[in-house]
Formats: structure tokens, C-alpha cells, sequence
């Protein structure tokens, strides 16, 4: 019996381990393309109304894709944070001091979690006909970010990730792997 746990222990470790070298090297994995939108996962927004340094670096990325012509227009989606702000609005704020056009971004105020941004994103993108997006995240969400698109039918979902890392990506590349194998089963 002993032996069993001693290999089983060790299949989990090594499918762990794999996993979690993907999901960096495919978060990682900017591909260049062009699509319609980028599509800003929201997070954190400080108790004084300023964005955390991780939402800048997303919006950043967005800002870039735009600027450099790979998106047309941009979704920010997020929901109302414990510190009483819709993250999609102060993401906008951002967007428009950073001269993007509040008529090229999308606002989804009830994006409170991945499912939900993407089940919102969807049907923005079938409302304008938008065939092909770009998802702007954190490295390490790419890869649930992209299934999730595809499990509901959109296939043309490609990411760009913010160079940005922190000490807490340890944490977060823990998390999602179980995040993404609950999503999977």
C-alpha cells in the first residue's frame, strides 16, 4: 500500500508539475494576431479608487494592442469590488486618459468572475459580429481563460499577458491549476 501512495504521489506531482509549465508557456505565447477586441479581465481596484498595479499592467497590454492596431475596440469587464468601485467603469477612466476613445470600449459591469466575462464577452461579440478576440490577462489565467471561450463556442479566442510578475504568480499558478480541472470535470 505504501508503494501506491509513493506512486500515486508521484504521477500528481509530475501532472502538476507539466501542467504548470503549459499554462506559463502558453500564457507566455503572444502570437501576434489581430482580432476584432481585446477583452480586459478586471481585478483589483485599491480602497482609494486606484487601480492595482496587476489591472494597470492589463490595461497597459490593451492599450498597446490597440495602439498598434491588433484590436479595434476593447471590453473591460469586472464587478464590484469589497472596496466599493465597478472595476469595468474605473477601467474605462483609465482607458480614456490613456486616449483611447470611450466609443472603442465596452463595459461590462457584471463580469464578477472568469465564467462570467466570458459568458458576458460572448454575447457582446455576437451582438457586433465579432468573430475573433484577444484575451488580456496574467500569464497564468490564460490557458483557463482560452478553454473557457472555446467550451462555449468561441473558437478564435488568442491572449497577450502583461509583462508583469509578482511573488503572489506562485500562489496563482497553484490555483489555477485546480481552477482549470474544475472547469474541465
Amino acid at each position: 500500500m505504501k508503494i501506491f501512495f509513493k506512486i500515486a504521489f508521484s504521477f500528481l506531482g509530475i501532472w502538476f508539475l507539466a501542467h504548470s509549465i503549459f499554462i506559463i508557456f502558453d500564457g507566455l505565447n503572444d502570437r501576434n494576431s489581430k482580432a476584432d477586441v481585446a477583452i480586459v479581465l478586471g481585478n483589483k481596484v485599491n480602497e482609494d479608487g486606484t487601480l492595482s498595479d496587476r489591472l494597470k499592467a492589463r490595461l497597459d497590454k490593451s492599450i498597446e494592442l490597440y495602439k498598434n492596431g491588433r484590436v479595434k475596440k476593447i471590453i473591460v469587464s469586472g464587478g464590484l469590488g469589497k472596496e466599493g468601485f465597478w472595476e469595468a467603469n474605473e477601467m474605462k477612466k483609465y482607458l480614456i486618459e490613456n486616449q483611447i476613445s470611450s466609443q472603442n470600449i465596452i463595459v461590462d459591469n457584471f463580469g464578477n468572475d472568469t465564467e462570467k466575462t466570458v459568458e458576458n464577452s460572448i454575447k457582446f461579440l455576437d451582438s457586433l459580429h465579432y468573430k475573433t478576440a484577444i484575451s488580456v490577462s496574467q500569464y497564468f489565467h490564460q490557458t483557463r481563460n482560452k478553454m473557457l471561450f472555446r467550451k462555449q463556442g468561441f473558437q478564435n479566442i488568442e491572449s497577450a499577458s502583461p509583462n508583469y510578475f509578482e511573488w503572489r504568480d506562485f500562489y496563482a499558478i497553484f490555483r489555477e491549476f485546480f481552477a482549470y480541472y474544475k472547469e474541465v470535470f
